[in-house]
């Protein structure tokens, strides 16, 4: 039996809706005991808080099976210092990461910049983080997205303030999300499965699925969301297979 890593937005949800197939999927996966974990570029919730928003629009995922380019943040940090003090420009969902792993969350000489995502950016906490960039503290990013889906529109993301950053120290982050194949690696090791007997499905790919591809996993494409059948060809990877939506994928299906 395949595990799976899965993307949310275009594979599970779009917007407030549960994509046709996504409830049947999630359904067929807790039913055959497969390890799985939602897998989100989104920083700005905790796993408790996705939980609840998905079982409001009718997806019921239990909230140790999300994993978030905060929390991929946060183990990552903790891996190469063990503790520290970090400037975040971010949400609960990354704040709360970082705490967990035992960091102080300061503006007096931090170690590193944390940047995530916020509904509220501060032109103050901007320019502290290029100052402190600027002096030599680590700048770390949550996810590379320029922008995000909301309400009303598009909104700037994590990718778009790290250019401003980048452009006025002269010094690029590292990001930690997708499509790096860290942030795949990270959640393998969160669900204790090996890439080798895991299956990663996006909707894109020039994130999902070069990530899974980079991190050795079989790969998913579903078309639901960002990526046409047509446009796959204009890659130089493949993915392993290519469905319409979830609800097509068997989990207990020997090619899976």
């Amino acid at each position: 039996m395949k595990n799976f890593l899965i993307d949310m937005d275009g594979v599970l949800v779009r917007g407030r809706t549960v994509v046709p197939g996504a409830s049947l999927f999630v359904k067929r996966l807790q039913e055959s005991g497969a390890r799985f974990a939602v897998l989100t570029n989104n920083p700005l919730y905790t796993p408790g808080d996705l939980a609840h928003r998905l079982k409001i629009i009718g997806l019921d995922i239990p909230t140790e099976n999300i994993f978030t380019s905060a929390m991929a943040t946060a183990r990552f940090l903790k891996a190469q210092t063990g503790a520290g003090k970090a400037f975040v420009i971010g949400e609960t969902g990354l704040t709360s990461a970082l705490h967990e792993a035992g960091f102080v969350l300061t503006d007096h000489d931090p170690d590193y910049v944390v940047l995530g995502e916020t509904e509220t950016y501060n032109f103050e906490s901007i320019t502290k983080a290029i100052r402190f960039v600027g002096a030599g503290a680590r700048f770390i990013a949550t996810n590379p997205d320029a922008s995000g889906p909301s309400e009303h529109g598009i909104v700037p993301a994590c990718g778009a303030l790290a250019a401003l950053i980048e452009k006025a120290t002269g010094r690029a982050p590292f990001f930690i999300g997708k499509p790096n194949p860290l942030m795949m690696r990270t959640a393998l090791n969160y669900l204790g499965v090996h890439s080798e007997n895991t299956v990663m499905v996006g909707d894109r790919m020039d994130t999902d699925i070069v990530g899974g591809v980079q991190a050795g996993m079989d790969t998913i494409l579903v078309l639901t969301g960002v990526t046409r059948r047509e446009e796959v060809e204009q890659f130089p990877y493949r993915p392993t297979y290519i469905v319409n939506d979830v609800g097509e994928i068997d989990v207990m299906a020997d090619k899976f």
